[in-house]
């Protein structure tokens, strides 16, 4: 594909595939509105005025009527690709769908490339890449919080953060740069300390952003939630009651859970992925230590880590506080939950008592645990434990950065990670008094990075990848 050839005309369909009501088949290019009209019976499209809709027949190959359809015209530059674009609404029959994609091709349309619609809306200036990535994000957006996010970036959030970013950067370059061509005379526009100052408070929004993709991405991927504890502490009984399906098996017989079982629901804006772990004891048995080990895996890779505790026995102290330290003494700490299970029972006052004092003692990072009294079996306290996810949910994704902007993108992230390494090398520089000529150098590689999100510095290979995996008619 060539990613600037938009001399030709594209066709696809736009809506998902298979049988449905309406089916969209969008048409893009210089000939776009010419092709359309040469297949439709009605009003002329070429002499109608942009952003109109109008009903009408469509006929195939042959000329034989195929289906009457609405066509709604675009006229170029006000579209979504920029240049003129025809969409014709007709009903969703497979047949109906094949014939006129058929009857489009036969008149001087060919097939779109995945992404092609929205690479050429990039293209023509309409959006940035970081903008064009968010319309992918936007469609596979599974929850309210993740449409959130992606509809905040597609609509430049992202994009006006990096570019003021990248304007400091700029008047840090040039003042370093006007310092050289007037070196002779022993000029200074700019005193070391007011630079200092500048890429200080780039490094710390670049280092912002970058940390912000551990919660931007569990809220589009779903955040992760393990649930661990010791065995028959009832952690599968806690996933059924939560999903509200017997999907765990359920047993008084220790160890019964040898791998992790994944399941997801919505609670409130988010989506929550539920692991349900093997209960963590000493085993000689080799299967279930393979469990135990995927166990420990899931607590490092959880956001939210929900440790299931039997009220009716005495804590297991060392499966705690392990399982707090993995949580919470890390670069981008999680949160975890203490759940006192089967309160329906004869709970100990010892063990409540005790559960309150470890989770009281979590002081440095107080907001990150909590403890909730249930019984799985009877759904006791189990609304409380919804919403203390939720409200645990919403703390990752507010304190992720004071702008409101999460990063979600892999790519965003490695650019943003190598610009934190090349502003860094800024900051040390200006501190030790190093030439400005290779401050320069350092501050035009950060620009460069930053750059590369957006698209303004775009690669061929990194464009073609992120558009190939677009559906076809976006």
């Amino acid at each position: 594909m060539n990613l600037n050839d938009t001399t030709d005309t594209i066709c696809a369909i736009s809506t998902p595939p298979g049988v449905g009501g309406i089916a969209v088949a969008r048409i893009s290019g210089p000939e776009a509105i010419a092709i359309a009209d040469s297949l439709w019976q009605g009003r002329r499209l070429t002499r109608v005025p942009s952003h109109t809709a109008h009903l009408g027949t469509i006929t195939d190959i042959s000329g034989q009527a195929l289906d009457q359809a609405v066509a709604t015209v675009f006229r170029a530059p006000a579209s979504f690709t920029g240049d003129d674009v025809v969409e014709l609404s007709v009903h969703g029959s497979r047949f109906v769908q094949r014939e006129l994609l058929n009857t489009l091709i036969a008149a001087g349309a060919r097939m779109a490339h995945p992404g092609e619609f929205t690479r050429r809306a990039f293209t023509s200036g309409k959006m940035d890449l970081a903008e064009a990535e968010a319309v992918a994000d936007v469609i596979a957006s599974d929850s309210r919080a993740a449409h959130r996010i992606a509809m905040t970036q597609m609509r430049g959030g992202v994009s006006r953060q990096l570019s003021e970013l990248r304007s400091s950067l700029v008047d840090l370059a040039s003042l370093l740069e006007l310092e050289l061509d007037f070196s002779e005379e022993d000029v200074e526009f700019a005193d070391r300390s007011s630079l200092i100052d500048i890429a200080t408070q780039v490094r710390d929004e670049v280092d912002r952003l970058h940390r912000s993709f551990t919660a931007g991405n569990a809220i589009k991927e779903g955040i992760p939630v393990a649930i661990v504890g010791a065995t028959n502490a009832g952690k599968s009984s806690l996933l059924n009651a939560l999903i509200g399906d017997d999907r765990a098996i359920v047993s008084d017989i220790h160890g019964t859970t040898r791998d992790t079982i994944e399941e997801t629901i919505e609670i409130g804006d988010y989506r929550f992925r539920f692991i349900d772990t093997a209960g963590i004891r000493d085993t000689t048995d080799r299967i279930e230590q393979i469990g135990i080990q995927r166990s420990r895996k899931a607590i490092s890779q959880a956001r939210i880590v929900i440790c299931v505790a039997d009220a009716t026995t005495r804590l297991d102290i060392d499966i705690l506080q392990h399982t707090a330290d993995t949580v919470l003494q890390s670069d981008a700490p999680g949160y975890l939950i203490l759940a006192l299970n089967k309160t329906d029972l004869t709970p100990t006052a010892d063990t409540i008592a005790e559960a309150h004092a470890f989770v009281n003692g979590l002081n440095a990072l107080q907001e990150h645990a909590a403890l909730v009294e249930i019984s799985a079996a009877h759904g006791h306290g189990l609304p409380l434990l919804r919403q203390t996810l939720e409200h645990m949910a919403e703390c990752d994704n507010g304190t992720a950065t004071d702008t409101g902007i999460l990063i979600t993108n892999a790519r965003h992230a490695e650019a943003l990670r190598t610009a934190s390494t090349s502003i860094a090398r800024t900051l040390d520089g200006l501190t030790s008094g190093l030439s400005g000529d290779l401050i320069a150098q350092d501050i035009r590689e950060t620009i460069h990075h930053l750059s590369a999100i957006t698209g303004d510095i775009p690669s061929t290979e990194i464009l073609a990848t992120i558009f190939s995996r677009f559906c076809i008619g976006k």
